[in-house]
């Protein structure tokens, strides 16, 4: 395992321990694990320096303080939306679609993923618990998909939502915004498991872990591959033209207010004040 090279990161903290695990975690805290342009970036890094690798076994994601991942990060966004269009793509679009690029790696990589999901899981959080091929998560945690309700689709994490939970249940959660917790995500199939408690949490994913172990590597690589396969799309023109669409519903009026409301720490204009 020694040889291994895994890229320096900043916005994520790697650990592969000696049963050929690597625990990646979120490391903005201080956001609530926002995906920043750089995370995204790294785990992209991350992701293709294992890929080839069958003695990593198993790749789990968790966040840092207490919160898996509560988005995309809106600062970021804004920035895009500062920067110059130059030929065709959008510079919004671009950042939209490497987020899409990033978990079409996470739901393709050939380990087994395994998602701890613990406060906020949100948006681009609840999407890469859709693409997890074990959601472990506590009773409290707080997932919901607040896109619409920032004037912007969930454009890149909405085939999964789609794949994961089926079209009625991924509709009515993207289209209300609405927030749930484990007990809820468990019944719509966001999650395999919920625990009560961060105890119970840790000893659930080390019996997951153990039973990952248990099976070959190249057997699990395999039957991802021939399992992801099943009624496959042309994924990729799918998220290019949702990132086209994400970018223009940003630089329209309704992404312009969500955006200003939420930096602003205010409801936008067509929230319920009450």
């Amino acid at each position: 395992m020694a040889d291994i090279e895994l890229p320096e990161t900043t916005h994520l903290q790697l650990r592969l321990d000696d049963t050929g695990v690597l625990f990646v975690t979120l490391a903005r805290p201080e956001v609530r694990n926002a995906m920043s342009a750089t995370m995204i970036g790294e785990l992209e890094a991350v992701l293709d320096a294992v890929h080839e690798r069958r003695d990593v076994r198993a790749i789990v994601l968790r966040g840092a303080g207490g919160n898996f991942c509560a988005g995309g990060d809106i600062k970021d966004m804004a920035a895009a939306r500062g920067a110059a269009v130059e030929g065709d793509l959008d510079p919004i679009a671009a950042y939209n679609r490497r987020f899409g690029a990033v978990i079409t790696k996470v739901d393709r990589a050939p380990q087994a993923v395994v998602a701890v999901l613990e406060g906020a899981v949100l948006g681009g959080g609840f999407g890469l618990a859709c693409v997890a091929d074990v959601a472990i998560a506590t009773s409290d945690a707080e997932f919901g998909l607040p896109e619409t309700g920032l004037g912007v689709p969930p454009a890149q994490i909405a085939p999964f939502l789609v794949r994961r939970l089926g079209l009625s249940q991924a509709r009515r959660l993207a289209l209300t915004g609405a927030r749930f917790a484990g007990s809820t995500a468990l019944a719509v199939g966001v999650c395999h498991v919920v625990v009560a408690d961060g105890v119970a949490l840790e000893r659930e994913l080390a019996a997951v872990l153990a039973q990952i172990r248990r099976c070959a590597p190249g057997a699990n690589a395999a039957t991802k591959a021939i399992m992801l396969a099943v009624g496959d799309v042309e994924l990729g023109a799918l998220l290019d033209d949702a990132a086209a669409k994400f970018a223009a519903a940003a630089r329209g009026p309704e992404g312009m207010e969500g955006m200003m409301a939420f930096l602003s720490k205010r409801k936008p204009s067509w929230a319920d004040p009450t």
